[in-house]
């Protein structure tokens, strides 16, 4: 529709400019010293808009011979650029492909430029760190320092990820401490290499940064702290005193947590320190209840025993049939020679559930009032019970008679 209206009104334009000159009479006259011109009005028009058309195409042609160099630069740059783009875009695909040698020798080929040295070299140092050519890798990561500084926190992230996989923890926190400022994947990067460093009491103090920015749900992160603590308390097995001080310094929270509270109870039992022992399960059970927890209660015997043996009787009226609870109170019974509970409490530790180490202390009170019959008759039944868990540790394998 629109070249029909453009048809249209040339074609009334040139009808128009037609009956004009057919009616226009007028004449030019050019007068020189030695000549007389007389021209047509409508030959004179003609010739002043040719003479405009042919000034300006003069001009057009004059502006392109001179812009021609610089017209032939800007398109051999442009296509110097295509060719760096297409090389680059080589260079990633190859690399997420997993072809590590094409992804490096693309990212050399890119180098040369400016505008993608940075990048380049980072992707050349990847793909030499996936070939674990680590002497090139760092080449790469010296190309990119010294040409590409607008890269440095990428090159900083590269690095830290390398020195991880290569369990080089303290190199990578080097670099992650250059760091201008840490984002999130600098922390969690960060949370990393203080596992690997086994640096607890610092990645302790990096979680409120993790959890203010909801790295983890809160599941994770309470799993992620109890583990640290678990094994800050190991660390500080060495010194009783340093292990009683950072026990002081955990929250209640997280001594009422029964696994931590087990870890503790490891550590202050290696020590003899049974006062420390019963603190730490007594408060503990307090909060929450635990069988693998009281296990640890008869394992390191006090000078009052009779106020373990109160506090164990006082759990059982909540915990009636818990077979560990039983037992504790059994070997505390056996501890102060009430032979008779002892034995009923180990009975009914047996009755709820059977177990090796409640046959072995019933088989010991028998021996100790004189049952050597029944005695046996238990070791039997405890060695029937430990059978079943060596097959299965051994995989059912026998070791050759020598």
């Amino acid at each position: 529709m629109r070249w029909l209206l453009w048809i249209i009104a040339l074609a009334a334009l040139a009808i128009g400019v037609t009956l004009v000159a057919r009616v226009n009479q007028g004449f030019v006259l050019l007068v020189t010293p030695l000549h007389r011109i007389e021209l047509s009005l409508n030959l004179a028009i003609l010739l002043v808009l040719a003479s405009i058309v042919a000034g300006y195409l003069l001009v057009r042609a004059v502006m392109l011979l001179t812009s021609m160099p610089g017209r032939v630069r800007e398109f051999q740059k442009r296509r110097a650029q295509n060719k760096e783009r297409a090389t680059f875009a080589d260079a990633l695909r190859n690399y997420f492909e997993g072809r590590f040698g094409k992804a490096e020798r693309a990212a050399a080929a890119v180098l040369s430029t400016d505008s993608s040295a940075g990048l380049a070299a980072l992707v050349g140092a990847w793909s030499a760190h996936g070939r674990r050519d680590y002497a090139l890798r760092d080449e790469y990561l010296t190309k990119a320092a010294e040409q590409a500084p607008e890269v440095s926190v990428a090159r900083l992230m590269a690095q830290a990820e390398m020195y991880l996989d290569e369990r080089r923890y303290h190199d990578a926190l080097n670099a992650l401490r250059q760091l201008p400022e840490k984002h999130t994947e600098a922390l969690k990067l960060e949370l990393r290499a203080r596992e690997q460093a086994h640096d607890w009491e610092a990645l302790l103090a990096l979680l409120p940064k993790l959890e203010k920015r909801k790295v983890f749900d809160g599941a994770m992160l309470e799993e992620i702290r109890r583990h640290a603590c678990m094994e800050t308390l190991r660390d500080k097995a060495t010194d009783i005193e340093a292990l009683r001080t950072y026990w002081s310094r955990l929250s209640s929270r997280q001594r009422c947590d029964p696994q931590i509270a087990a870890t503790a109870a490891q550590r202050f039992l290696a020590f003899g320190s049974c006062s420390d022992v019963h603190k730490v399960v007594e408060a503990a059970l307090a909060s929450e209840w635990d069988s693998t927890l009281v296990a640890y209660y008869s394992e390191c015997l006090g000078a009052r025993v009779d106020k373990q043996l109160e506090q164990a009787e006082k759990w059982l009226k909540e915990h009636s049939r818990d077979p560990v609870l039983l037992l504790v109170l059994g070997r505390l019974c056996v501890h102060e020679e009430l032979w008779g509970k002892a034995q009923s409490y180990l009975e009914a530790s047996l009755s709820v559930q059977p177990t090796h180490s409640a046959h072995l202390e019933l088989a010991r009170l028998f021996e100790r009032t004189g049952k050597a019959e029944q005695a046996t008759a238990q070791y039997r039944q405890a060695l029937e019970q430990t059978l079943p868990r060596l097959k299965q540790a051994t995989g059912g394998r026998r070791r050759p008679v020598i």
